[in-house]
């Protein structure tokens, strides 16, 4: 089957497809992610998370390069993203806890709490504002390659986050911690 033939059997839900691609693909991908990460065990979570990806978005998947492309494109962003949150997560941990004092048997279910609530804001975000955030936040899609594969202007794309970043702020806000007594400043502009 050439590729072609397969991302069109992918759409249209053949596993068999899907198989294959995961088959072809699999092993190649995880090792560029474990040469930037450096670990086994979290480049087959990005390669995974990926493929499962792939899997939910199928009926709605655009290549504007080959799938070979756009599959080791999708794993070094997510794996970037991954070393991104690997260095901020260690710099954050220390002032939550000054904001939340939490035992550690809680930890785990505020996490999920955390995480279930975060799943809902998105969730209810308007449509195409939610499909704009998830290219953005989720597949680590620039806001040109948003704006090209969607077919609308770079500004829009920078609007919708705008307003998905507003709602979910809002939506949020229980959760976000607050500094001890202190409001931030408002941002000039």
């Amino acid at each position: 089957m050439d590729e072609r033939e397969i991302l069109n059997r992918l759409r249209a839900g053949a596993q068999d497809a899907f198989d294959a691609i995961f088959r072809s693909y699999y092993p190649q991908l995880v090792g560029v992610a474990e040469s930037m990460l450096r670990e086994r065990e979290s480049a087959e979570d990005v390669v995974q998370d990926v493929m499962v990806e792939l899997w939910r978005r199928r009926d709605s998947l655009v290549l504007e390069t080959s799938l070979r492309a756009y599959l080791f494109r999708a794993v070094r962003n997510r794996a970037l993203n991954h070393i991104r949150h690997q260095r901020i997560a260690p710099r954050a941990e220390p002032d939550a806890a000054l904001h939340i004092a939490v035992p550690a048997a809680d930890r785990e279910m505020l996490a999920g709490e955390m995480q279930a609530a975060l799943k809902e804001a998105v969730k209810g975000l308007p449509p195409r504002c939610r499909e704009i955030f998830e290219m953005s936040r989720v597949h680590g899609l620039k806001y040109a390659e948003i704006a090209q594969s969607m077919d609308i202007s770079v500004k829009t794309v920078e609007a919708q986050m705008g307003k998905a970043i507003r709602v979910l702020r809002d939506k949020l806000d229980p959760w976000i911690p607050k500094a001890s007594g202190m409001e931030p400043e408002e941002e000039a502009g």
